[in-house]
């Protein structure tokens, strides 16, 4: 006679991701909410209902899959960065710059100000540095979006997210030596590793090209990319490198080794999207009731701050860089997703023995609140620029 008990435990995970893509595909039809949004709440919800229904073993395999997914979208985003705009166009590099100091800054006083203590602050504060690929690239690919807005907002999130990760790895590096005085373990756990990733990612970059070359297979690269992309997340993950520097570096150089992805590529189809549901969901699972108590009031707080800095800063450069001061601010109202980004980051420091949720509860409620919140202010962005197109849904 079954187990129920065992067939409930067994069936809980695969029957809700599958209610909360149903949930987000109903959603989005009626009333054209991102679906990713719909995704985050559903997990968030799941997880603080059902917390006990993962096993360790499983949660790794689940985050090994939540990094595939998290690595396809980076690969995208890198594929898509232009060198030579960049190059042309000094601003869009100084405009990241000192966006990301500048919220590095005042979110750490503020947090600071309101009684966080000077690790916890930083830490909050280099995850404020960074917009999240994964809710930012989903949402245009999902709005057919292309256009200034669309172009800045994506070169922005990149070299934020290279700036957040350099950052996030230096502090967690200061707290590995505080605590255990060991150098060579600190040094180990920070700029090593993200020398390492971008050298790994810089290679699979050079070869998978090469070899698409050698066998006349280059129209139709999505396949070769997809699973070099997998087995790239899965050496960084077994190595405890970094997934975000490798694919991101990954995509940059295998774009500049003349291999064209066609636009019925974006999301790598069909895969993209499963994995997409599973990060999306687990990821939001991450986030318990629990980290957000004493925090919510703080994290509004820093949500604000740092969505003002990064506006600010866009609106400010934003004629010296080519574009109206309308469609500069509306490119810092795009950054705003960075839930999936800061949760997976700080996941991985945990192969370090670092564990962060416990010490960031208001972090949490800004992850939390940007889940659903931050892919909502980034279609808005690209919808107020015009640079939509409606896409007939099937």
């Amino acid at each position: 006679m079954p187990d129920y008990a065992d067939l409930g435990l067994q069936l809980a995970w695969p029957l809700a991701i599958a209610l909360s893509w149903m949930a987000g595909e109903l959603i989005f039809r009626w009333t054209a909410l991102p679906r990713i949004a719909v995704y985050g709440l559903a997990g968030f919800v799941f997880g603080n209902l059902a917390a006990g229904y993962l096993p360790p073993s499983e949660s790794k395999n689940f985050m090994l899959l939540a990094n595939l997914g998290f690595g396809l979208i980076l690969f995208e985003l890198g594929y898509r960065i232009n060198l030579r705009w960049l190059r042309h166009n000094p601003w869009i590099v100084a405009t990241s710059l000192l966006e990301a100091v500048l919220t590095f800054a005042a979110v750490y006083l503020v947090a600071g100000a309101c009684g966080m203590d000077m690790l916890p602050a930083a830490l909050t504060a280099s995850l404020a540095m960074s917009s999240s690929p994964a809710g930012l690239l989903r949402v245009l690919n999902e709005q057919g979006a292309a256009g200034q807005v669309t172009e800045r907002a994506m070169h922005l999130t990149a070299l934020n997210c290279v700036m957040a990760v350099f950052t996030f790895n230096v502090v967690v590096g200061i707290g590995v030596f505080q605590t255990s005085g060991d150098l060579a373990h600190a040094a180990g756990s920070s700029l090593l590793v993200l020398g390492a990733s971008s050298v790994l990612g810089a290679l699979f970059g050079a070869l998978v090209p090469l070899w698409l070359r050698m066998i006349n297979a280059a129209r139709d690269a999505t396949l070769a990319f997809a699973l070099a992309v997998v087995l790239l997340v899965a050496v960084t993950y077994v190595l405890q490198f970094s997934p975000v520097l490798a694919a991101l570096t990954f995509g940059l150089v295998a774009r500049h080794r003349r291999i064209a992805l066609s636009p019925a590529q974006r999301n790598f189809g069909v895969l993209g999207d499963l994995l997409a549901v599973l990060m999306f969901f687990f990821v939001a699972t991450r986030v318990e009731v629990e980290h957000l108590g004493g925090g919510i009031a703080l994290g509004l707080l820093l949500v604000l701050v740092r969505g003002l800095v990064k506006v600010g800063v866009c609106t400010a450069f934003a004629r010296v860089s080519g574009i109206s001061a309308k469609k500069g601010a509306l490119s810092g109202l795009a950054l705003t997703p960075m839930a999936v980004f800061a949760i997976l980051l700080m996941e991985q420091t945990r192969w370090i023995g670092v564990d962060l949720f416990d010490s960031l509860a208001p972090l949490a409620a800004v992850m939390l609140l940007l889940d659903v919140l931050g892919p909502v202010l980034t279609q808005r962005a690209v919808v107020w620029a015009n640079e939509t197109r409606h896409i007939k849904e099937a």
